[in-house]
């Protein structure tokens, strides 16, 4: 595949995987099997026509039919790279829901791995964040917040909650307004206090090379009043704070 987001995603879910897998105490065997999958669970997708390579909701159901085949694509590449059966498994499930909704197989709770739990997980949450088409996408917060609020059913409870306290109520890279109307982007989490991570603040009078790091929890009177989307800041505070996919 090409393009900015073919590589993109594989890096994405591969670092949050191994993050989330740590987080589980995953041993070393482990995750090292769990990176490889992570890194080429999409690998499929390069034995697909351009027209079904990206999941889309207008799909006819024999192009849907098409586009679910890199799963068992990835896994034959995967068995051509003489890569373990755990990376196989993986990779298989990477799209499986512990209700039986996924796919290929409609596996359900035990039928799944806890490896392909945390990948399929994670892929979930970086293809809400960073969706083909760029005006469906949701902020880190968003997705958290409708993964638990909407597909707790389709997830482990234990990994969800594994994942939402690594991510924080407000990940990394979120672009939140303060109590005070300033605008801010999330650095980092504060796991014991998730409504209070550290952010770089928006400040006309700071360069932006001396940008201001608050801590929100040693600011009691600060706060965070919403998440908002990146392409809803002003321009001033979008150029300030540079956010990211």
């Amino acid at each position: 595949t090409t393009g900015d987001r073919a590589w993109m995603h594989p890096v994405n879910v591969t670092v949050l995987t191994l993050l989330l897998g740590k987080a589980l105490g995953m041993q070393t065997h482990t995750l090292r099997d769990l990176g490889i999958a992570a890194f080429l669970h999409d690998v499929g997708k390069t034995r697909l026509p351009d027209r079904v390579r990206l999941a889309d909701t207008n799909f006819a159901p024999v192009e849907y039919k098409q586009y679910q085949s890199h799963v068992a694509q990835g896994i034959v590449i995967a068995q051509q790279l003489a890569l373990s059966q755990e990376v196989q498994r993986t990779i298989g499930q990477h799209h499986e829901m512990i209700d039986g909704s996924g796919f290929p197989r409609q596996s359900r709770g035990q039928e799944i791995s806890q490896s392909g739990k945390v990948l399929a997980l994670v892929n979930r949450y970086e293809n809400m964040c960073n969706p083909p088409r760029q005006s469906a996408a949701l902020t880190p917060h968003e997705a958290l917040s409708m993964i638990f609020s909407q597909m707790k059913d389709k997830h482990d409870i234990t990994v969800l909650a594994a994942f939402i306290r690594m991510m924080g109520v407000y990940p990394p890279g979120s672009v939140v307004q303060l109590s005070d109307g300033r605008h801010a982007l999330v650095v980092s989490v504060n796991s014991a206090r998730p409504l209070k991570p550290r952010v770089v603040v928006h400040d006309a009078d700071i360069a932006k090379e001396d940008a201001l790091i608050l801590d929100l929890e040693q600011a009691p009177s600060a706060g965070i009043r919403r998440s908002l989307r990146p392409d809803l800041l002003p321009q001033t505070a979008a150029d300030y704070l540079s956010p990211r996919m």
